[in-house]
């Protein structure tokens, strides 16, 4: 057996190419001024330059395409598209042509053959061509596996394969705070920076809510009876720009009237966000499901519902309260009482009976208080003591008011 005899060359070549969209051709400039030796001659060349912009051919930028020179960048919510070609180099017809392109990421792999069935046969200089389209959902190494199988005149049975490998960028650096008004109320701000080098259309960026939550958009400005964005009517984002988008959440009617659901950490939404970047080409990511800590409350949950802004000095005023007991098993039996401080005085009988409330139930009450200093005030001084259990809950600072003189709001 001869050790060295050559490896036998395969009938068939296997070309693979990335399929992207062209770019603006960028011209290079090459100029100088009028009083120096060439006068104008590099002047009036850029201006015959078919690819130049006419009227501002200094720009680099430039009217024609070009095809892309490399690979390029892939990022993660784009789509991997590319062009599999498979010829006959050889003068002999080749039989049972199956070929497979298989993507493997860290986790998966995937098969992105449109066809699984072989070809009969394949004629000398005749080719099998196949487009692959697959929408990238991870970051990292990407592999590119295209292996081809085929049968010789001889009835020989012959395979290679090929490898390409390609890393998978992250485009957009997403990051979300969360604020809790005194309501049931959540504020989503979301912070998105693009960290591509190149600017990006954004042109869609929403928050789907859970079952729980119905969501408002507060990124727009009511002007001239037509809603705008905020962000103007050319939604950019150039590089490494970052954009803060605010959602609020309210949770709905049959999930806010039971306070013991919604506590612990609570499923907010997710994310989608659409944009385009270069000649169109679109890009989409969705975040995970966001989640966010709900405030504890403890046993009793108190909260104002209604309270006015303003109030005249040593005039009384009506506050309505909203008493939740937050226990799901556990029924109260409140009194309530209410403690006059330095500024605020409660009008009306203290240590009164509220009665039995029931898990996860609600009641309102209508309070009279007045101020007896001007100025912001803090509303103060309320104790529900559970008679049951013996237990007292003291709420101190539950809301701020402005007192003024009843001579300067009637001015």
């Amino acid at each position: 057996m001869d050790v060295n005899q050559p490896k036998q060359e395969h009938l068939l070549a296997l070309k693979v190419m990335r399929l992207t969209k062209p770019t603006l051709f960028t011209n290079v400039l090459v100029t100088c001024e009028e009083r120096d030796l060439p006068g104008s001659l590099f002047n009036q060349l850029m201006k015959d330059d078919p690819s130049t912009v006419k009227g501002a051919e200094t720009l680099m930028l430039g009217e024609m395409l070009t095809l892309p020179q490399n690979f390029g960048n892939i990022f993660l919510g784009e789509t991997f598209s590319s062009y599999i070609s498979v010829h006959n180099d050889s003068n002999q017809v080749v039989k049972d042509i199956l070929v497979k392109a298989d993507l493997q990421t860290s986790s998966q792999r995937l098969n992105l053959s449109a066809s699984s069935a072989a070809v009969a046969e394949l004629k000398p200089d005749c080719c099998i061509d196949d487009v692959i389209h697959h929408e990238v959902k991870e970051i990292g190494t990407h592999i590119l596996v295209c292996a081809v199988s085929y049968t010789t005149q001889t009835g020989e049975k012959m395979y290679f394969r090929k490898f390409f490998k390609f890393q998978v960028l992250k485009p957009l650096d997403v990051k979300t705070k969360f604020y809790n008004a005194e309501t049931d109320e959540v504020f989503l701000e979301a912070q998105i920076q693009n960290i591509t080098t190149s600017p990006m259309f954004m042109e869609k960026v929403s928050l789907e809510p859970s079952m729980m939550y119905n969501v408002a958009e507060l990124n727009t400005v009511d002007a001239s009876g037509k809603s705008e964005s905020t962000f103007g009517s050319r939604t950019y984002l150039q590089p490494m720009d970052t954009r803060q988008y605010l959602y609020c959440l309210k949770p709905k009617q049959e999930f806010a009237e039971k306070a013991g659901i919604i506590k612990g950490v609570t499923v907010i939404g997710k994310l989608d966000i659409v944009w385009k970047t270069n000649l169109g080409e679109r890009g989409r990511l969705q975040t995970s499901q966001l989640q966010r800590m709900a405030p504890g409350y403890g046993d009793v949950r108190l909260s104002l519902e209604t309270i006015p802004d303003t109030v005249n000095l040593e005039e009384p005023f009506d506050i309505t309260c909203k008493i939740t007991n937050c226990s799901s098993e556990r029924t109260m039996d409140l009194v309530l009482e209410m403690c006059n401080t330095n500024s605020i005085h409660w009008c009306g009988v203290s240590g009164r009976q509220l009665g039995k409330l029931h898990p996860s139930s609600s009641l309102h009450l209508a309070l009279t208080l007045l101020s007896s200093v001007q100025g912001l005030q803090s509303v103060s001084g309320l104790r529900l003591t559970d008679t049951f259990l013996k237990r007292t809950y003291e709420y101190d600072d539950i809301a701020q008011v402005c007192v003024v003189s009843s001579e300067f709001k009637q001015s």
